[in-house]
Formats: C-alpha cells, sequence, structure tokens
C-alpha cells in the first residue's frame, strides 16, 4: 500500500547516536574502517588463496589470436563476435593473429541504430513524450553496447573486411564524444519529427525528414570513423610466409567466402530464472534492434543445467561461445578472476548479501553488461570446474587478456549463450519454434552487452 510521503518519520539525533554507539562497540570495526578507507574494499577482502586455486590450465581449450581492445568504447559485443568468426577465418587462411575490422562494423551499427531510433519515434507519436515509452526511447539512442542478434544482422547485410583495410580511430577507440554528440542529434530530430507531426504532417513528410536526417547521420560517422569500404583488396602472407592476392571483394563477398561459419544456424540462449519468465520458451524484446526489418533479439530460457549443457557440449566440440554476462560482480581485473568466493564483503563488512539470481535481475542489482567468448573449459568426471574466457580489454588485462570463471560464478552471473541449433535437443528445438513472448523494452533482458 502506498504511503504519503509527509507522514513518513525522518531519522533522528538519537538514531543516528545509537548507530555510532553499535559501530564502536566492537573495537575490529575501526581496524577494517581504517584499512578500507586507505586501501579500498576489493583489496582488504579478497582471497588471494582463490588465485592458486583456480589455476589457468584446462583439459578442452581452443586455440586462439592475438588478445583484442575495445579501448574506452562499449563494443565488446562486437569484438567478441568478431573473435567467434575470425578463428575459422584464421584457420582457412592460414594466419593465427587475424584481426577483422570492428571499425567497420561500427560505422553501420550507428548508422542502423540512428534510423532504427528515428523509426521508432515515428511509429510511437501518438504516445506521449513524458511517458514510460518514448522516454526509454530517448534515454540513449545511439549507445555501444549490442545483442548477439543485432551482430548478425550487420555482417549479413555489410559483410566484414580484415582489420588492416578499416582500422580504428579516434572516435572508434573513444566513443564517448561521439555517442554525445550524435544522441544529441538524434533527440533534436526526435523533436522535429514530433513537431512536425503535432503540425499536421504526414507519414510521407515525415519520411522525407527522416531521410534529411539520415544524410546528417552519416555525414557525422564519417568524420568521427571515416568512411567503410564498398571493395578492397585482399592481400597478406600466410605463417608459412606465402603470398595471398584477390582483387576487388565487397565485404559480403569476402565474409561468404572465407567466413566457415552460417550465422542462421547459431541461437541465443538464456537462464533468467524470474517467475514472468518461465523456462522452455522464447523471448523477445520490444524495440530492441539496429536493423530494421532484420532478424529480431531472440531467447530461449533455459534452466541454468541445461544452459551450461550447451556451452560445454559445443566447447568440446572445438567451437568457442559468445556469451553475455555482468562482468563487474566479484570479479578482478588484474588476475582476471570472476568469482564468488574470491571477496568476503560479509565479513568485513558485517553485513550480509542474499539476493537470489531471480531477486538479482528483479530489483536491478545484476543485469547483462558485457560480452565475451568463452574458449576453454576444465572438467573432473565431466562437470566443469572452471572455464577459460577471452576478453576484449587488451592483454594487460586478465592472463595476458585471458579471463578465468569459476563454475559457481558461471552460475550466478552468466546469462546468454550463443549455441549451434545442431547441439539442441529435440524439446529445446520445440520450444525455439514456439512463437516467442515480448519483453517491455525495460526488462532485464533487454540490456546491452
Amino acid at each position: 500500500m502506498a504511503t504519503d510521503m509527509g507522514t513518513q518519520k525522518s531519522i533522528s539525533p538519537d538514531q543516528v547516536k545509537e548507530w555510532h554507539a553499535a559501530f564502536a562497540e566492537e573495537p575490529l570495526h575501526q581496524v577494517i574502517a581504517n584499512a578500507i578507507i586507505k586501501n579500498g574494499v576489493q583489496a582488504v577482502t579478497q582471497k588471494r588463496s582463490r588465485v592458486t586455486e583456480m589455476p589457468y590450465a584446462f583439459s578442452h581449450e581452443i586455440a586462439t589470436g592475438a588478445i583484442t581492445h575495445q579501448r574506452q568504447s562499449g563494443r565488446c559485443w562486437i569484438f567478441a563476435g568478431l573473435n567467434v568468426i575470425r578463428q575459422r577465418m584464421a584457420e582457412t587462411l592460414r594466419v593465427k593473429d587475424f584481426e577483422l575490422s570492428q571499425a567497420y562494423l561500427m560505422f553501420y551499427d550507428k548508422l542502423e541504430k540512428s534510423h532504427y531510433f528515428l523509426e521508432s519515434i515515428i511509429h510511437t507519436l501518438e504516445q506521449p513524450v513524458d511517458g514510460r515509452l518514448v522516454a526509454w526511447l530517448l534515454t540513449a539512442p545511439l549507445q555501444d553496447g549490442g545483442q548477439w542478434d543485432m551482430f548478425v544482422n550487420l555482417v549479413e547485410k555489410y559483410g566484414v573486411v580484415p582489420k588492416g583495410i578499416m582500422p580504428e580511430s579516434f572516435h572508434s577507440s573513444n566513443s564517448r564524444m561521439m555517442n554525445h554528440l550524435m544522441t544529441a542529434k538524434l533527440r533534436e530530430d526526435a523533436a522535429v519529427l514530433r513537431d512536425a507531426a503535432q503540425a499536421g504532417a504526414q507519414l510521407h513528410e515525415l519520411e522525407s525528414l527522416k531521410e534529411g536526417m539520415m544524410r546528417d547521420i552519416y555525414q557525422m560517422l564519417a568524420h568521427f570513423l571515416g568512411e567503410p569500404p564498398t571493395q578492397f583488396d585482399l592481400e597478406y602472407q600466410d605463417d608459412e610466409n606465402q603470398y595471398h592476392g584477390e582483387r576487388a571483394l565487397t565485404p559480403v563477398e569476402f565474409f561468404a567466402r572465407y567466413g566457415g561459419i552460417r550465422l542462421e544456424d547459431y541461437v541465443s540462449v538464456i537462464n533468467a530464472p524470474t517467475q514472468d519468465k518461465p523456462f522452455g520458451h522464447t523471448y523477445t524484446v520490444d524495440y530492441l534492434g539496429n536493423v530494421v526489418g532484420g532478424r529480431p533479439v531472440l531467447y530461449l530460457n533455459l534452466p541454468i543445467e541445461e544452459f551450461k549443457q550447451l556451452a560445454k557440449t559445443q566447447l568440446v566440440a572445438g567451437e568457442p561461445v559468445w556469451f553475455g554476462c555482468d562482468v563487474g560482480k566479484m570479479s578482478d581485473r588484474e588476475t582476471g578472476m570472476l568469482d564468488v568466493d574470491q571477496y568476503d564483503y560479509a565479513e568485513a563488512l558485517g553485513v550480509d548479501f542474499h539476493l537470489t539470481k531471480a531477486e538479482r535481475l528483479t530489483y536491478g542489482e545484476s543485469q547483462m553488461d558485457h560480452a565475451m567468448v568463452l574458449t576453454g573449459v576444465n572438467l573432473v568426471d565431466g562437470s566443469p570446474n572452471r572455464w577459460k574466457v577471452e576478453n576484449s580489454w587488451g592483454p594487460d588485462a586478465g592472463n595476458h587478456g585471458f579471463f578465468i570463471m569459476s563454475d559457481a560464478w558461471f552460475d550466478e552471473f552468466m546469462y546468454q549463450i550463443v549455441v549451434h541449433k545442431k547441439y539442441l535437443s529435440a524439446e529445446q528445438r520445440a520450444a525455439l519454434d514456439g512463437e516467442p513472448r515480448h519483453l517491455p523494452p525495460w526488462d532485464p533482458m533487454g540490456s546491452l552487452a
């Protein structure tokens, strides 16, 4: 039952005195507080023994190329997707440290997201600007994050190119100001479209206005990132110093010829154990996407046991696994450890943390915010106890760029994996073919990696 804020009690001086006295009763409180104040809570509470208890050794491991670096940008989902693709390409081209251009896909993602946003504004003209839906659309029209299905949309429409064909720019690696200026322009465009509609403009007139807006967006992207190539010459030396050359390839032709992977055969599986998302059903999120008319975001929600089994099966078969997680929880960038037991916050602070995975999702304490790639697993009597992770934070993070994940951390903070449909059971395939249930844009599963 709602309570009138005017009738609620404020904190009294006596309460503050009581809390102070309770804190002072235990001498160790001040000792621990001094240590945390000086060094930070993670340094004080980290169990260093966990580093030796989780060695970087795995019974099943996939060879990868050099670690990539997204720098000051939120393109982890693009980096992770391209890291999956490049494994096959590296084998075909016989170049171990082959890398694909992340800036190329970033250009088209920004272009398509801008168009998707403006189309969404036109689609919601009847909604109030301060209503939840339009307010949500205006919150972040052009953030860097994305989803697996959005990655597939870009690759299928625009292909890929080697990194040397479209290298990084200042703003691909430092995207904050680019996003700030482009977001300002898109919000301005939204105001223009809504004002024009209120003044009686017809749909074709709004579409004409949008065309001019998209011309401006393209021009801004060309300044920030450079124009992407429409075709290129593929010239390289393989690992045996043999020269190869191929002329006038389009990015789509390049992927079709050397990709070695059918992206349409892969599906997103999630573990979201909340009451509103029964297992064994598919889900999609309204207004979540980048390419208008492209592949919608689609999730198959499964129990953690089935979810984990799929990841293990694909890894043992020699295929990496794109995944989405909450990377900030119980993690250490220096050692690369993702482990629920490495910090004893409760003991140091004298308070307990009891939320379940479902409760963390429901109450906003956790959501998917980062994408990486599983490239190894250690099995003991057939069961995993740790996982190898290829990150995109450069070679100085973790163990030369790789992270290590405990199986308990997998259970608590892994939310999405991408697996080939051939690994699904008959029951899971049947569930995948079911009509997806629609989730609102602000659902926790609408978060972007």
